[in-house]
């Protein structure tokens, strides 16, 4: 009975070993970069979680560059990921969607997001709902949204300047969704019974978290959030549906005479996801962007000063002072579009963009299996020394003369290729003309907050609390 059992248990620690060291070493028909693939199944998912209050290149990726070089390969929940911080390849890449790659998320982002969502779509598919996005977000729509954005934004900040304190993060983010909300879906949180910007919150707070889907755990959280946000949709499309309106005024009544059409390839939950991801996209990452670029008004009083006097010379030149905004003006806001590049710069919303070899590839000496992942990592080419000095300083002036209304090799706040942002213009539009209104009728101090942390997605844990205060 002993060697009988003595045999299995040999086996099967051979066997342990024979695992971990494959785990370790993937087969591969040419040369990997070099990397760690951490622990089995594991990973090294948790190190990349891993909180941090760096402006720098996260750790997780300063670390693996100074010891593999630009292009290294890892593990993340699970799956063999390449991950690349060469100007080069990451424009490759871009270039490349749809050939020999696609975009591709990990399992958990598709359960966050749905399994039609807009990312994990590709080919025609993906073209159809871009081009229904841009129906929204172009600039003829943009255009028309200009004056509604700035009447939102007045309101909000006149509310609140008869506040003792504002935590901005979240006001920002109510302001935007409220605004978004409307064009979408004709939704008010005052004419609703129910709040569909709560279920939102439950789901950012487990947005960029460990996916252990556990009662209690942010992840489990986050799935809750999705679910009950996706019923309040699924309803309000239904009752649309019923009750049709003569004439279109917001996106789902596109949406609905698309679903109409015959031979549409529009389907309802290919609608739903689009419709979850507009709303999240459209007012998380602004509400962010906006945050950070006041704090660091806050910080800097030389870039305060240059930014309120492009857009004071606004009102200056104007016939009626108090005359709504127009396109042209805010088309000639020079110093302000610097201001955004340098703030989403610094800010890396977004701290990966993944895609999906569809074949083996060679680059640079080295091999990418087919099948495997490769994220783009935006921080470590915003915060690149070789292409802007002092990188971990904010200064706008860096972008006189740039033209940076798209993405580059050494610039990807917005992603890159034929997968760049739709809402791109929407965002910036938005957070220039709450500059406009800020700068030129209000002051501000803060109180309390504005601490960053990172896991790896920009959070601010303590809020970033303000006193706004009329000019006059």
């Amino acid at each position: 009975m002993w060697p009988i059992a003595l045999c299995i248990g040999t086996f099967v620690i051979i066997r342990i070993i024979h695992w971990g060291y494959s785990w370790r070493n993937p087969k591969c028909n040419g040369k990997l970069p070099p990397g760690s693939m951490g622990l089995p199944l594991l990973g090294e998912t948790l190190q990349f979680f891993a909180p941090n209050t760096s402006s720098d290149i996260p750790p997780f990726i300063k670390e693996r560059m100074e010891r593999y070089g630009p292009i290294f390969r890892t593990n993340l929940v699970g799956r063999p990921v390449v991950v690349s911080t060469d100007p080069d390849l990451n424009y490759f890449i871009f270039q490349q969607e749809g050939q020999l790659f696609q975009s591709w998320y990990p399992d958990t982002f598709t359960e966050i997001f749905g399994q039609q969502n807009v990312g994990s779509l590709h080919g025609f598919m993906y073209k159809y709902l871009k081009n229904m996005v841009l129906n929204l977000f172009g600039p003829e729509s943009l255009k028309k949204m200009l004056p509604e954005v700035e009447c939102a934004t007045c309101r909000n900040l006149n509310r609140w300047s008869c506040q003792d304190t504002v935590e901005l993060k979240e006001a920002t983010a109510r302001m935007i969704f409220d605004l978004t909300a409307k064009k979408l879906i004709s939704y008010e949180q005052d004419k609703s019974s129910e709040n569909l910007r709560e279920n939102f919150v439950a789901f950012i707070q487990g947005l960029i978290s460990f996916p252990l889907d556990i009662p209690g755990t942010a992840y489990h959280k986050c799935l809750q959030g999705r679910k009950k946000a996706m019923s309040m949709l699924k309803n309000m499309l239904k009752e649309r549906q019923a009750m049709p309106r003569k004439k279109q005024s917001d996106f789902f009544d596109y949406v609905i005479e698309e679903l109409k059409k015959e031979g549409t390839i529009l389907t309802e939950a290919i609608a739903l996801d689009l419709m979850f991801v507009l709303l999240f996209a459209s007012f998380e990452t602004t509400s962010l962007a906006i945050t950070l670029a006041m704090k660091f008004l806050s910080d800097h009083p030389l870039v305060l000063k240059k930014l309120t006097e492009e857009h004071e010379a606004i009102l200056e030149k104007r016939e009626i002072v108090d005359s709504e905004l127009t396109w042209k003006e805010y088309k000639s806001m020079t110093f302000t579009f610097q201001f955004i590049n340098e703030t989403v710069r610094l800010a890396n919303i977004v701290p990966g963009i993944f895609r999906k070899a569809l074949r083996e590839i060679q680059f640079k000496g080295y091999t990418i299996p087919a099948g495997w992942a490769v994220m783009v990592c935006p921080p470590a080419v915003h915060l690149n020394p070789a292409k802007y000095e002092d990188p971990l300083a904010f200064n706008p002036w860096r972008w006189e003369g740039v033209e940076s209304s798209g993405a580059s090799k050494h610039f990807m706040a917005f992603g890159g290729g034929m997968r760049f942002c739709v809402g791109t213009d929407f965002t910036k539009m938005q957070m220039a003309v709450f500059l406009h209104c800020l700068v030129t009728k209000y002051r501000w101090q803060a109180v309390r907050g504005g601490d960053i942390v990172r896991t790896p997605g920009l959070q601010f844990p303590n809020g970033f609390h303000v006193q706004i205060l009329g000019k006059n």
